[in-house]
């Protein structure tokens, strides 16, 4: 099922951030009366624009062995929940650490400085029955001093632990605690679901199939995908019957967006990126399948279901061969409600 996402409206509004001004180079080339111009302009408008918001992120053990964090005692979850931010936005996230052991927070693609970077190295980790707040900062793109543009921070990115185990969170990561952050640029299209995969070494979100999350949507809806991978392995993400565009979003600009159409992409530890489809598009209802494509890993139960059903939450008649062998009949309903048989 999809992970439920930390709201925009969820957050506490504050104070804008002060606008922070780049360092100059030394071998700063010179500039015109109109290029300094635009460059007080550009340092006015970064990185602000955005607001301050706070959440409290909280991590603990789950009945089954693996760690996951929340947004509320009791409520952990793997992967974690999904946090939005939108370019210029800054979070304040207090990390409570509900584990008999020290944990932390760390996050790819914000802006941040040492204190909070989630490492043992620069001392911003959190022991046992203790808590701290991390500063992530965004910012839309800019052009530098020196002419050349500095790219922003929209994308699909993950935060997760950074101790656990060893000074690397090896061990935190292997159990669970990580999770998704997508930074959206002002004017984004805005999916109606979002869905999120992490390939964890030979597992997905910690499970295999049959145990792999399924996706549902309806034909027509706009849904969000986002990939993660932590591990030691690469892999490959395919699902069936959809494209999409390798960039940002995943969407076209244009008839002449030079984007690449695909509908695999390889990733290795660490990497994540993401992409919007419309569900069923131009292929109709159906259990379409998203899996690993090396071929052994998906052997090994690297695989879940993307559920298309048709516009009143129907399935088309027949059953259907869930990754690892289970085989779901025809009029069996889903954990969901999701009715197996055709309208």
């Amino acid at each position: 099922m999809p992970r439920r996402a930390f709201s925009r409206r969820a957050f506490t509004t504050g104070a804008v951030v002060a606008a922070i001004v780049p360092t100059v180079a030394a071998a700063q080339p010179v500039l015109g009366a109109a290029a300094k111009a635009a460059d007080k302009e550009a340092d006015k408008k970064h990185p602000g624009g955005g607001e301050e918001r706070r959440m409290t992120l909280y991590a603990e053990k789950l009945p089954d062995g693996r760690l996951g964090y929340g947004l509320e005692p009791g409520k952990a979850t793997v992967p974690g929940p999904l946090i939005e931010l939108t370019e210029g936005d800054t979070l304040n996230i207090e990390l409570v650490n509900n584990l008999d052991v020290t944990a932390s927070l760390h996050v790819h693609g914000m802006d941040y400085d040492t204190a909070s970077d989630g490492t043992t190295m620069n001392n911003s980790v959190v022991e046992p029955g203790g808590r701290r707040t991390y500063t992530w900062r965004t910012h839309a793109p800019h052009r530098r001093r020196d002419g050349t543009w500095e790219a922003g921070t929209a994308g699909y990115w993950h935060y997760h632990d950074h101790v656990v185990g060893t000074e690397h969170g090896t061990g935190g990561i292997r159990k669970g605690l990580y999770g998704p952050v997508v930074v959206r640029r002002k004017g984004d299209v805005l999916p109606k679901k979002q869905f999120t995969v992490v390939f964890n070494d030979m597992t997905i979100n910690n499970t295999t199939a049959p145990d792999t999350p399924t996706f549902t949507a309806k034909v027509g809806e706009r849904v969000e995908f986002i990939v993660i991978t932590h591990g030691d392995f690469f892999h490959t993400f395919h699902v069936h019957g959809h494209r999409w565009a390798d960039n940002r979003t995943g969407l076209l600009e244009g008839p002449q967006d030079p984007s690449r159409i695909i509908d695999t992409k390889t990733t290795g530890p660490a990497e994540s990126f993401g992409f919007q489809v419309i569900a069923g598009e131009r292929v109709g209802p159906g259990h379409w399948m998203y899996h690993c494509h090396v071929q052994s890993h998906s052997d090994m139960g690297m695989a879940g279901v993307f559920m298309v059903t048709d516009e009143d939450g129907n399935m088309p008649p027949g059953g259907m061969t869930m990754p690892g062998g289970m085989t779901m009949p025809d009029g069996m309903t889903m954990p969901d409600g999701t009715s197996m048989q055709g309208g």
